[in-house]
């Protein structure tokens, strides 16, 4: 009968009366149901897909996409806007690949990083190879968990680890959420690819325990924050070589997301314009 025993059954139980509370706290449900009531169905495509990397009006450019087990947080349509714009998604596996692969761009989605934030010590030579690369100039975009795992070390449960050191802070996380919610982002112009505006904000997300600590004063940053947290509770998006690190999530697909500006700078940088 697919019975469990009864302490696991009370875990369970409080596992999911926790994320319906933290739903509660962190979700307009009422405004979520009548937008999906609201939305036309998804059209059937006319013909099949172009397969993943296939150009569409431009040169073929490599991104690497970190995704393994400390990394995996990636909207499925951010993904398919990648590879429809031209891009060849070459996965990554922080945890065991020793070198970069030959990459023009690179995306580190959000994760768990202090999870097998000792595993990503360990490999080391990657870790040092990223930053090579990132001194030299290579176009990184990095969500939350890998923001922190550019800094130089993660701080969790009373233990540090050595991270990659392309950005002059260190993550430390917290019992309490420090970022928690929906936010809302204006371009501060100080991004190489990112543009400034527009004054009401764009829409993300946030949901970190860590904050990144011993950052120096000056610092450029993408963008400020209107609503949320980002780096400081007022500014997000570090701006450091050709990086943009933010703690809040955008969405890389659509008319106000990152994937269409980012794969053209990283063009630019390649001369593949």
């Amino acid at each position: 009968l697919g019975l469990v025993p009864s302490n696991e059954a009370a875990a369970s139980a409080g596992v999911v009366e926790a994320v319906r509370e933290l739903v509660e706290q962190s979700v307009d449900l009422e405004r979520l149901l009548a937008i999906a009531a609201s939305a036309a169905p998804r059209p059937e495509p006319l013909a099949e897909p172009a397969p993943a990397g296939a150009p569409r009006g431009g040169p073929r450019l490599r991104v690497g996409i970190a995704r393994d087990a400390a990394f995996g947080f990636y909207y499925t349509d951010d993904l398919e806007a990648l590879a429809e714009a031209g891009a060849e998604l070459v996965p990554i596996d922080t945890l065991r690949a020793e070198r970069l692969p030959a990459i023009d761009a690179l995306v580190i989605g959000g994760g768990f990083p202090e999870t097998r934030m000792r595993e990503l010590e360990e490999n080391d030579a990657l870790r040092h190879d990223l930053k090579r690369a990132i001194e030299a100039g290579l176009p990184v975009y990095a969500e939350c968990g890998g923001l922190m795992y550019l800094a130089r070390s993660i701080r969790w449960q009373g233990e540090t680890a050595h991270m990659v050191g392309a950005l002059p802070g260190d993550a430390v996380m917290h019992r309490r959420p420090v970022g928690r919610g929906y936010a809302r982002l204006v371009g501060s112009g100080e991004a190489g690819w990112w543009p400034a505006g527009p004054q009401e904000g764009i829409p993300g997300h946030e949901f970190h325990y860590a904050s990144l600590d011993n950052l120096p004063p000056k610092l450029n940053y993408a963008w400020h924050v209107l609503r949320g947290h980002g780096v400081d509770g007022a500014r997000d998006g570090i701006i450091l070589h050709n990086v943009l690190a933010s703690f809040c999530h955008l969405r890389g697909a659509g008319e106000n997301g990152w994937v269409r500006p980012f794969l053209a700078f990283a063009r630019e940088r390649c001369n593949l314009t």
